[in-house]
């Protein structure tokens, strides 16, 4: 196994001590910011492995499988953590609304890392390699941003500052889910041939020149 898979298995690894981090509240509060800081550790490894990876031109199939879904499975982890302390989300501005409105917005983002996977798989079963665009990647950056910001936060939430953080990373994240919106939409419009059906006479000429 090389460096690279070896830095995603790591982040794989971390998702599990993030969560007793996250539920330890035996720490009085202090295992949220701990948790934050292992989340952005996490997080940063996904660059990690991605750069040394090519760079060095050690891409595997291994490392395709894991990579993607090292990073999703820690986003979704946080992101469903988040929701079990909703109160965190009950900001001024919603009125009580905050945990519906963030509960919606979980499942609108799960839902299009599903349809983007679903939408992958399809295009690799074609041979057809669809690369990252600029509004999922920054998507991406305000998604772990929202998540390291929150948990930071409520570490301090008996101060203003604190509660200053939390108002910052739930910003965010609505910017995360809006982007996401967007970056899906965008996403399967710009490889839309990817669904397109072949033509069975092509198929049949692909046959015969291949005989």
């Amino acid at each position: 196994m090389n460096l690279p898979n070896k830095i995603t298995l790591t982040r794989i690894f971390m998702i599990p001590v993030f969560v007793l981090l996250f539920y330890l509240d035996v720490m009085d509060g202090w295992n949220y910011l701990i948790a934050a800081i292992v989340f952005v550790l996490a997080a940063a490894t996904d660059a990690l492995d991605g750069h040394i990876a090519r760079s060095r031109g050690l891409v595997t199939n291994l490392g395709k499988f894991l990579d993607p879904i090292a990073d999703k499975v820690l986003v979704s982890t946080a992101l469903i953590l988040l929701l079990t302390r909703g109160w965190v989300f009950e900001v001024d501005f919603f009125a009580g609304w905050g945990l519906i409105v963030a509960g919606i917005c979980v499942a609108v983002i799960l839902a299009r890392e599903l349809i983007v996977s679903g939408f992958r798989m399809i295009a690799a079963g074609r041979g057809i390699v669809l690369a990252a665009d600029k509004l999922g990647k920054l998507k991406t950056t305000f998604q772990d941003v929202a998540v390291a910001l929150i948990l930071a936060g409520m570490s301090f939430l008996t101060g203003q500052a604190g509660v200053v953080i939390v108002a910052v990373g739930v910003f965010c994240f609505y910017v995360c889910t809006l982007l996401t919106v967007l970056s899906g939409v965008n996403y399967i419009v710009k490889n839309r041939q990817v669904l397109r059906e072949e033509s069975p006479s092509a198929g049949k000429e692909d046959g015969e020149a291949q005989g």
